[in-house]
Protein backbone atom coordinates (compact mmCIF):
# COMPACT_ATOMS: atom_id res chain seq x y z
CA UNK A 1 0.00 0.00 0.00
CA UNK A 2 1.58 3.54 -0.63
CA UNK A 3 2.71 6.00 1.91
CA UNK A 4 -0.10 8.37 0.41
CA UNK A 5 -3.01 5.90 0.88
CA UNK A 6 -1.98 4.91 4.37
CA UNK A 7 -1.96 9.17 4.97
CA UNK A 8 -5.50 9.63 3.31
CA UNK A 9 -6.37 6.80 5.38
CA UNK A 10 -5.14 7.99 8.92
CA UNK A 11 -6.35 10.78 7.96
CA UNK A 12 -9.59 10.20 7.02
CA UNK A 13 -9.98 8.23 11.06
CA UNK A 14 -8.58 10.75 12.89
CA UNK A 15 -9.84 13.75 11.96
CA UNK A 16 -13.59 12.69 12.75
CA UNK A 17 -12.29 11.52 16.45
CA UNK A 18 -10.73 14.88 16.81
CA UNK A 19 -14.34 17.41 15.14
CA UNK A 20 -15.38 14.82 17.95
CA UNK A 21 -13.25 16.07 20.74
CA UNK A 22 -13.45 19.70 20.23
CA UNK A 23 -17.33 19.77 19.81
CA UNK A 24 -17.36 18.00 23.46
CA UNK A 25 -15.40 20.91 24.71
CA UNK A 26 -17.27 23.63 26.59
CA UNK A 27 -17.12 27.03 26.93
CA UNK A 28 -15.37 27.09 30.25
CA UNK A 29 -12.79 24.62 29.04
CA UNK A 30 -12.12 26.38 26.03
CA UNK A 31 -11.11 29.86 27.66
CA UNK A 32 -9.13 28.43 30.19
CA UNK A 33 -7.20 26.77 27.68
CA UNK A 34 -6.31 29.75 26.18
CA UNK A 35 -3.85 32.35 27.83
CA UNK A 36 -4.94 35.19 26.11
CA UNK A 37 -8.26 35.35 26.92
CA UNK A 38 -7.64 35.40 31.26
CA UNK A 39 -9.41 39.24 30.72
CA UNK A 40 -12.48 37.46 29.23
CA UNK A 41 -12.84 34.61 31.57
CA UNK A 42 -12.71 37.31 34.40
CA UNK A 43 -15.23 39.03 32.87
CA UNK A 44 -17.42 35.95 32.40
CA UNK A 45 -16.78 34.45 35.77
CA UNK A 46 -17.64 38.15 37.27
CA UNK A 47 -20.73 37.66 35.51
CA UNK A 48 -22.39 34.37 36.36
CA UNK A 49 -25.54 34.93 34.76
CA UNK A 50 -23.83 36.13 31.32
CA UNK A 51 -21.61 33.35 31.62
CA UNK A 52 -24.47 30.44 32.14
CA UNK A 53 -26.37 31.78 29.42
CA UNK A 54 -23.43 31.76 26.84
CA UNK A 55 -22.82 27.83 28.52
CA UNK A 56 -26.36 26.36 26.83
CA UNK A 57 -26.96 28.09 23.81
CA UNK A 58 -26.11 25.81 20.55
CA UNK A 59 -25.11 27.05 16.97
CA UNK A 60 -23.80 30.60 18.18
CA UNK A 61 -20.70 32.62 17.21
CA UNK A 62 -18.52 34.45 20.16
CA UNK A 63 -16.26 37.02 19.21
CA UNK A 64 -14.21 37.26 22.30
CA UNK A 65 -12.00 40.14 23.00
CA UNK A 66 -8.69 39.42 23.44
CA UNK A 67 -6.46 40.78 26.17
CA UNK A 68 -4.96 43.15 23.50
CA UNK A 69 -8.19 44.37 22.96
CA UNK A 70 -9.35 45.05 26.85
CA UNK A 71 -5.82 47.07 27.47
CA UNK A 72 -6.55 49.53 23.98
CA UNK A 73 -10.49 50.03 25.08
CA UNK A 74 -11.41 53.06 23.28
CA UNK A 75 -12.00 54.62 26.67
CA UNK A 76 -13.40 57.88 25.36
CA UNK A 77 -16.09 56.13 23.49
CA UNK A 78 -17.12 53.22 25.96
CA UNK A 79 -15.18 54.27 28.73
CA UNK A 80 -17.79 56.82 30.23
CA UNK A 81 -20.85 54.18 29.82
CA UNK A 82 -18.85 51.76 31.62
CA UNK A 83 -17.77 53.71 34.38
CA UNK A 84 -21.50 55.30 34.67
CA UNK A 85 -23.22 52.16 34.78
CA UNK A 86 -25.22 52.75 31.74
CA UNK A 87 -26.69 49.79 31.79
CA UNK A 88 -28.33 50.39 27.79
CA UNK A 89 -24.76 50.59 26.76
CA UNK A 90 -22.74 48.00 28.43
CA UNK A 91 -25.98 45.39 27.57
CA UNK A 92 -25.68 46.35 24.04
CA UNK A 93 -21.69 46.45 23.74
CA UNK A 94 -22.19 42.87 25.42
CA UNK A 95 -24.84 41.38 23.02
CA UNK A 96 -22.58 42.90 20.41
CA UNK A 97 -20.67 40.24 20.46
CA UNK A 98 -22.55 36.91 20.14
CA UNK A 99 -23.86 35.93 17.04
CA UNK A 100 -27.37 33.72 16.41
CA UNK A 101 -26.01 31.72 14.53
CA UNK A 102 -22.40 29.72 14.17
CA UNK A 103 -20.17 31.16 11.45
CA UNK A 104 -16.79 29.29 11.20
CA UNK A 105 -14.37 31.14 9.08
CA UNK A 106 -14.84 29.13 5.95
CA UNK A 107 -17.83 31.38 5.63
CA UNK A 108 -16.18 34.29 4.78
CA UNK A 109 -14.79 35.58 1.95
CA UNK A 110 -13.32 38.99 -0.05
CA UNK A 111 -16.96 39.62 -0.22
CA UNK A 112 -18.48 41.45 2.99
CA UNK A 113 -20.77 38.87 4.95
CA UNK A 114 -23.01 40.76 7.51
CA UNK A 115 -23.85 38.32 10.76
CA UNK A 116 -27.11 39.10 12.79
CA UNK A 117 -26.00 39.45 16.54
CA UNK A 118 -28.11 39.59 19.65
CA UNK A 119 -28.32 43.26 19.66
CA UNK A 120 -31.72 44.09 19.27
CA UNK A 121 -32.15 47.18 21.50
CA UNK A 122 -33.28 50.20 19.42
CA UNK A 123 -31.10 52.44 20.20
CA UNK A 124 -28.27 50.73 18.47
CA UNK A 125 -30.76 47.70 16.41
CA UNK A 126 -33.38 49.42 14.55
CA UNK A 127 -32.75 46.33 12.36
CA UNK A 128 -35.04 43.58 11.41
CA UNK A 129 -33.04 40.38 12.90
CA UNK A 130 -30.61 42.08 15.22
CA UNK A 131 -28.26 44.39 15.00
CA UNK A 132 -24.90 43.42 12.31
CA UNK A 133 -21.40 43.27 12.13
CA UNK A 134 -19.66 42.65 8.80
CA UNK A 135 -16.74 40.22 8.58
CA UNK A 136 -14.37 40.10 5.60
CA UNK A 137 -11.30 38.18 4.45
CA UNK A 138 -8.45 40.07 3.32
CA UNK A 139 -5.25 39.45 1.36
CA UNK A 140 -2.78 37.35 3.38
CA UNK A 141 -6.19 35.08 5.30
CA UNK A 142 -6.37 37.85 7.41
CA UNK A 143 -10.44 37.72 8.27
CA UNK A 144 -11.41 41.78 9.64
CA UNK A 145 -14.71 42.16 11.40
CA UNK A 146 -16.36 45.68 10.84
CA UNK A 147 -18.69 47.48 13.40
CA UNK A 148 -20.12 50.31 14.20
CA UNK A 149 -18.39 53.97 13.62
CA UNK A 150 -16.38 51.75 11.27
CA UNK A 151 -14.19 50.50 14.27
CA UNK A 152 -12.38 47.67 12.60
CA UNK A 153 -11.38 44.42 14.43
CA UNK A 154 -9.14 41.50 13.37
CA UNK A 155 -9.93 37.91 14.03
CA UNK A 156 -6.49 36.96 15.67
CA UNK A 157 -7.68 32.98 16.35
CA UNK A 158 -10.26 31.15 13.78
CA UNK A 159 -13.01 28.38 14.41
CA UNK A 160 -12.09 27.80 18.51
CA UNK A 161 -15.29 25.10 18.71
CA UNK A 162 -17.03 24.44 21.46
CA UNK A 163 -20.54 22.57 22.21
CA UNK A 164 -22.31 25.42 21.41
CA UNK A 165 -20.94 27.03 18.60
CA UNK A 166 -17.21 28.51 17.68
CA UNK A 167 -15.20 31.16 19.03
CA UNK A 168 -12.81 33.49 16.99
CA UNK A 169 -11.03 36.02 19.02
CA UNK A 170 -10.47 39.27 17.95
CA UNK A 171 -7.96 42.54 18.97
CA UNK A 172 -10.32 45.44 19.24
CA UNK A 173 -14.00 45.47 20.80
CA UNK A 174 -16.71 45.94 18.94
CA UNK A 175 -18.67 49.33 18.87
CA UNK A 176 -22.46 49.41 18.53
CA UNK A 177 -23.75 51.50 15.65
CA UNK A 178 -24.95 54.65 16.05
CA UNK A 179 -27.59 56.81 14.35
CA UNK A 180 -27.10 58.65 11.18
CA UNK A 181 -26.35 62.36 13.26
CA UNK A 182 -23.66 61.16 15.22
CA UNK A 183 -21.96 59.04 12.47
CA UNK A 184 -22.26 60.93 9.57
CA UNK A 185 -19.81 63.72 10.80
CA UNK A 186 -17.07 61.01 11.68
CA UNK A 187 -16.64 60.67 7.74
CA UNK A 188 -16.73 64.20 6.39
CA UNK A 189 -20.22 64.07 6.08
CA UNK A 190 -21.05 67.17 7.97
CA UNK A 191 -22.49 69.45 5.03
CA UNK A 192 -25.29 66.34 4.96
CA UNK A 193 -25.68 66.18 8.49
CA UNK A 194 -27.01 69.90 9.02
CA UNK A 195 -29.00 69.68 5.23
CA UNK A 196 -30.99 66.40 6.68
CA UNK A 197 -31.80 68.98 10.04
CA UNK A 198 -32.44 72.07 7.78
CA UNK A 199 -35.25 69.73 5.82
CA UNK A 200 -36.64 68.59 8.17
CA UNK A 201 -35.68 64.77 8.27
CA UNK A 202 -33.47 64.19 11.09
CA UNK A 203 -36.17 61.80 13.14
CA UNK A 204 -36.83 60.35 9.72
CA UNK A 205 -33.43 59.56 8.97
CA UNK A 206 -32.23 58.46 12.65
CA UNK A 207 -35.26 56.37 13.36
CA UNK A 208 -36.59 54.91 10.55
CA UNK A 209 -35.61 51.06 10.40
CA UNK A 210 -34.15 49.06 7.45
CA UNK A 211 -32.76 52.28 5.46
CA UNK A 212 -29.89 52.80 3.34
CA UNK A 213 -28.46 56.42 2.63
CA UNK A 214 -26.35 56.96 -0.09
CA UNK A 215 -23.99 60.16 1.59
CA UNK A 216 -22.67 62.60 -0.34
CA UNK A 217 -19.51 64.20 1.07
CA UNK A 218 -18.96 67.59 2.31
CA UNK A 219 -17.22 68.37 -1.18
CA UNK A 220 -20.51 67.50 -3.09
CA UNK A 221 -22.33 69.80 -1.10
CA UNK A 222 -19.46 72.45 -1.29
CA UNK A 223 -19.26 72.36 -5.39
CA UNK A 224 -23.10 72.84 -5.57
CA UNK A 225 -22.36 75.88 -3.91
CA UNK A 226 -24.35 78.84 -3.77
CA UNK A 227 -27.16 77.69 -5.92
CA UNK A 228 -28.32 75.56 -2.62
CA UNK A 229 -29.69 79.12 -1.22
CA UNK A 230 -32.09 79.16 -3.91
CA UNK A 231 -33.73 75.97 -3.12
CA UNK A 232 -36.75 75.84 -0.51
CA UNK A 233 -37.33 73.08 1.79
CA UNK A 234 -39.54 71.11 0.21
CA UNK A 235 -36.83 70.93 -2.65
CA UNK A 236 -34.05 70.37 -0.53
CA UNK A 237 -36.50 67.58 1.42
CA UNK A 238 -37.39 65.80 -1.99
CA UNK A 239 -33.29 66.10 -2.95
CA UNK A 240 -32.12 64.55 0.42
CA UNK A 241 -35.15 61.83 0.11
CA UNK A 242 -33.81 60.46 -3.16
CA UNK A 243 -30.59 59.66 -1.47
CA UNK A 244 -32.21 57.37 0.88
CA UNK A 245 -33.90 53.57 0.52
CA UNK A 246 -36.42 52.60 2.51
CA UNK A 247 -35.51 48.82 2.87
CA UNK A 248 -38.73 47.21 3.24
CA UNK A 249 -40.26 47.57 0.31
CA UNK A 250 -41.23 44.66 -1.85
CA UNK A 251 -38.73 45.47 -4.37
CA UNK A 252 -35.71 45.91 -2.50
CA UNK A 253 -36.59 44.05 1.09
CA UNK A 254 -32.77 44.46 2.32
CA UNK A 255 -30.65 46.85 4.12
CA UNK A 256 -28.33 47.83 1.20
CA UNK A 257 -24.80 46.55 1.92
CA UNK A 258 -22.39 46.42 -0.32
CA UNK A 259 -22.59 42.33 -0.30
CA UNK A 260 -26.91 43.22 -1.48
CA UNK A 261 -25.79 45.22 -4.11
CA UNK A 262 -24.59 43.23 -7.58
CA UNK A 263 -24.42 45.04 -10.62
CA UNK A 264 -27.22 46.77 -12.39
CA UNK A 265 -29.58 46.66 -8.76
CA UNK A 266 -32.23 49.19 -9.04
CA UNK A 267 -33.34 50.91 -5.81
CA UNK A 268 -36.12 52.45 -5.07
CA UNK A 269 -35.81 55.56 -3.09
CA UNK A 270 -37.70 57.34 -0.06
CA UNK A 271 -38.44 60.26 -3.64
CA UNK A 272 -39.94 57.86 -4.88
CA UNK A 273 -37.42 57.92 -8.15
CA UNK A 274 -35.25 54.71 -8.92
CA UNK A 275 -31.12 54.82 -7.96
CA UNK A 276 -29.06 52.31 -10.04
CA UNK A 277 -25.99 50.01 -9.21
CA UNK A 278 -23.46 49.96 -11.52
CA UNK A 279 -19.96 48.18 -11.04
CA UNK A 280 -17.22 49.23 -13.57
CA UNK A 281 -12.92 49.63 -13.35
CA UNK A 282 -13.07 48.14 -10.00
CA UNK A 283 -15.52 50.83 -8.70
CA UNK A 284 -18.89 51.22 -7.23
CA UNK A 285 -21.46 53.40 -8.15
CA UNK A 286 -24.89 54.43 -7.70
CA UNK A 287 -26.31 56.88 -10.77
CA UNK A 288 -23.43 58.82 -11.76
CA UNK A 289 -21.59 58.84 -8.56
CA UNK A 290 -18.96 57.04 -7.04
CA UNK A 291 -18.93 55.10 -3.57
CA UNK A 292 -15.97 56.38 -2.09
CA UNK A 293 -16.86 54.50 1.69
CA UNK A 294 -18.97 51.74 1.74
CA UNK A 295 -20.55 49.52 4.74
CA UNK A 296 -20.42 52.10 7.29
CA UNK A 297 -23.42 50.49 9.61
CA UNK A 298 -25.87 52.98 11.53
CA UNK A 299 -28.22 52.13 14.24
CA UNK A 300 -30.88 51.75 11.84
CA UNK A 301 -29.18 50.49 8.82
CA UNK A 302 -26.55 51.47 6.35
CA UNK A 303 -24.44 54.31 5.07
CA UNK A 304 -22.40 54.62 1.95
CA UNK A 305 -20.49 57.85 1.39
CA UNK A 306 -20.37 58.97 -2.26
CA UNK A 307 -18.86 62.08 -4.07
CA UNK A 308 -21.61 63.83 -5.99
CA UNK A 309 -24.84 64.65 -5.16
CA UNK A 310 -27.40 62.83 -6.55
CA UNK A 311 -30.35 64.19 -9.30
CA UNK A 312 -33.81 63.06 -8.91
CA UNK A 313 -34.94 64.75 -12.13
CA UNK A 314 -32.21 62.15 -13.82
CA UNK A 315 -32.86 58.80 -12.54
CA UNK A 316 -31.31 57.37 -15.98
CA UNK A 317 -27.82 58.85 -15.47
CA UNK A 318 -25.34 56.77 -16.09
CA UNK A 319 -21.23 57.01 -14.33
CA UNK A 320 -18.53 57.65 -16.42
CA UNK A 321 -15.40 55.94 -14.43
CA UNK A 322 -12.86 58.03 -16.31
CA UNK A 323 -13.61 60.94 -14.81
CA UNK A 324 -12.50 62.08 -10.70
CA UNK A 325 -15.62 62.64 -10.11
CA UNK A 326 -19.46 63.39 -11.79
CA UNK A 327 -20.06 67.33 -12.31
CA UNK A 328 -22.30 69.17 -10.36
CA UNK A 329 -26.41 68.49 -10.94
CA UNK A 330 -26.75 72.75 -10.19
CA UNK A 331 -24.76 75.25 -11.81
CA UNK A 332 -23.31 77.98 -9.22
CA UNK A 333 -20.13 79.23 -7.70
CA UNK A 334 -18.33 76.70 -5.62
CA UNK A 335 -17.88 77.55 -1.98
CA UNK A 336 -14.04 77.51 -0.91
CA UNK A 337 -12.52 74.70 1.07
CA UNK A 338 -13.16 76.24 4.42
CA UNK A 339 -17.18 76.50 3.68
CA UNK A 340 -19.58 73.64 4.71
CA UNK A 341 -22.82 74.48 4.31
CA UNK A 342 -25.61 74.12 6.23
CA UNK A 343 -23.33 73.67 9.23
CA UNK A 344 -25.38 76.17 10.95
CA UNK A 345 -27.90 73.65 11.73
CA UNK A 346 -26.07 71.50 13.64
CA UNK A 347 -26.27 71.31 17.59
CA UNK A 348 -23.19 71.35 19.44
CA UNK A 349 -21.06 68.88 19.53
CA UNK A 350 -21.68 66.60 22.79
CA UNK A 351 -18.24 64.64 23.98
CA UNK A 352 -20.32 61.56 25.06
CA UNK A 353 -20.68 59.29 22.12
CA UNK A 354 -23.62 57.20 23.49
CA UNK A 355 -25.96 60.40 24.48
CA UNK A 356 -29.67 59.01 24.22
CA UNK A 357 -30.73 61.91 22.82
CA UNK A 358 -30.26 63.18 19.02
CA UNK A 359 -30.31 66.54 16.97
CA UNK A 360 -35.11 66.73 15.67
CA UNK A 361 -34.11 70.35 14.86
CA UNK A 362 -35.99 71.61 12.15
CA UNK A 363 -36.41 74.92 10.44
CA UNK A 364 -39.27 75.69 7.53
CA UNK A 365 -37.08 78.02 5.87
CA UNK A 366 -33.24 78.63 5.28
CA UNK A 367 -31.28 81.81 3.75
CA UNK A 368 -28.14 82.41 1.83
CA UNK A 369 -26.85 83.12 5.28
CA UNK A 370 -26.88 79.51 6.13
CA UNK A 371 -25.03 78.01 3.08
CA UNK A 372 -21.21 77.75 3.57
CA UNK A 373 -20.37 80.06 6.54
CA UNK A 374 -18.94 77.49 9.01
CA UNK A 375 -15.32 76.41 8.51
CA UNK A 376 -14.02 73.59 8.09
CA UNK A 377 -11.54 73.56 11.11
CA UNK A 378 -14.54 74.27 13.42
CA UNK A 379 -15.93 71.73 15.95
CA UNK A 380 -18.78 70.96 13.29
CA UNK A 381 -16.75 71.27 10.23
CA UNK A 382 -13.56 68.79 11.09
CA UNK A 383 -14.31 65.01 9.94
CA UNK A 384 -13.04 62.80 13.24
CA UNK A 385 -11.07 60.26 12.46
CA UNK A 386 -11.75 56.43 12.03
CA UNK A 387 -12.07 54.50 15.69
CA UNK A 388 -10.08 52.37 14.77
CA UNK A 389 -6.68 54.31 16.72
CA UNK A 390 -8.17 57.14 17.79
CA UNK A 391 -9.89 57.88 21.57
CA UNK A 392 -7.53 55.21 23.19
CA UNK A 393 -7.14 55.62 26.57
CA UNK A 394 -3.85 57.24 28.25
CA UNK A 395 -1.08 54.61 29.67
CA UNK A 396 -2.83 54.82 33.10
CA UNK A 397 -6.16 54.60 31.42
CA UNK A 398 -5.19 51.29 29.48
CA UNK A 399 -3.83 49.83 32.59
CA UNK A 400 -6.97 49.78 34.20
CA UNK A 401 -9.20 49.00 31.26
CA UNK A 402 -10.41 45.71 31.82
CA UNK A 403 -10.68 46.11 36.00
CA UNK A 404 -12.90 49.17 34.89
CA UNK A 405 -14.98 47.26 32.17
CA UNK A 406 -15.38 44.86 34.74
CA UNK A 407 -15.97 46.38 38.37
CA UNK A 408 -17.83 49.64 36.57
CA UNK A 409 -20.61 47.84 34.94
CA UNK A 410 -21.44 44.88 37.22
CA UNK A 411 -24.56 45.81 38.41
CA UNK A 412 -25.78 46.91 34.88
CA UNK A 413 -25.14 43.39 32.83
CA UNK A 414 -26.38 41.33 35.90
CA UNK A 415 -28.89 38.76 34.08
CA UNK A 416 -28.96 40.72 30.61
CA UNK A 417 -28.14 37.34 29.05
CA UNK A 418 -30.99 35.69 30.20
CA UNK A 419 -33.27 38.22 28.20
CA UNK A 420 -31.00 37.64 25.22
CA UNK A 421 -32.16 33.98 24.61
CA UNK A 422 -35.39 34.88 24.17
CA UNK A 423 -34.52 36.53 20.70
CA UNK A 424 -32.56 33.20 19.08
Amino acid sequence: MRLSTLVALFASLLLPVLAQQQASTDLTQLISKNPNLTEFSALLTSFGSLYANLSFQEGITIFAPSNDAFEKIPYQILGPAFESNNSDVVTAVLEYHVGRKQYNSGLFNSTFTFLPTWLSNDSFANVSGGQNVGVVEQAGDVFVAVSGMGSRSTLTSLDNTFSGGVMHVIDTFFIPPQPFSRTAPQFNVTSLSGAVIAAGLSDYVDNTPNITVFAPNNLALQNLGTSLATMTVSELSDLLKYHIVNSTTAMFPHIGYSSFLPNGTVLPTVEGGNLTITFADNSLFVNEARVLQQDLLLANGVMHVIDSVLDYNATGAKPNPALPTAAPILSGTALSANELPFTTFLPNTTSELFASSSPTGQSSSFAESDIGKATSSGANGAAASSTTTSAEATSTEKKSAGERLRAGAGAAIAGLFFSSVLFL
